[in-house]
């Protein structure tokens, strides 16, 4: 069963991705690597921060990997690329 959960990027991941929010429908149950996958489908250009991005899910970080991510229809998923400041 898929939701629709809204996706917000951030500085860079939004020039990336040449948006900053859209609506994208994935399975309830899903790796956050999966669900990572899944934006970069969307956007290819992304790969080029996939090792420094934050990604955060109902506000909360999560790292990429194997760790299953239960969404609902609504819920929020951050794209969040590395910031530097002085």
């Amino acid at each position: 069963m898929n939701c629709e959960v809204e996706v917000l990027y951030f500085a860079k991941s939004a020039e990336l991705a040449g948006v900053r929010t859209e609506i994208l429908s994935v399975p309830q149950r899903i790796t956050s690597l999966q669900l990572w996958e899944e934006i970069v489908k969307r956007h290819p250009r992304l790969t080029a921060i996939q090792d420094q991005v934050v990604f955060a899910v109902r506000q909360e970080y999560v790292l990429l990997g194997d760790q299953v991510l239960v969404l609902c229809s609504g819920d929020e998923v951050a794209i969040i690329p590395p910031i530097s400041g002085g």
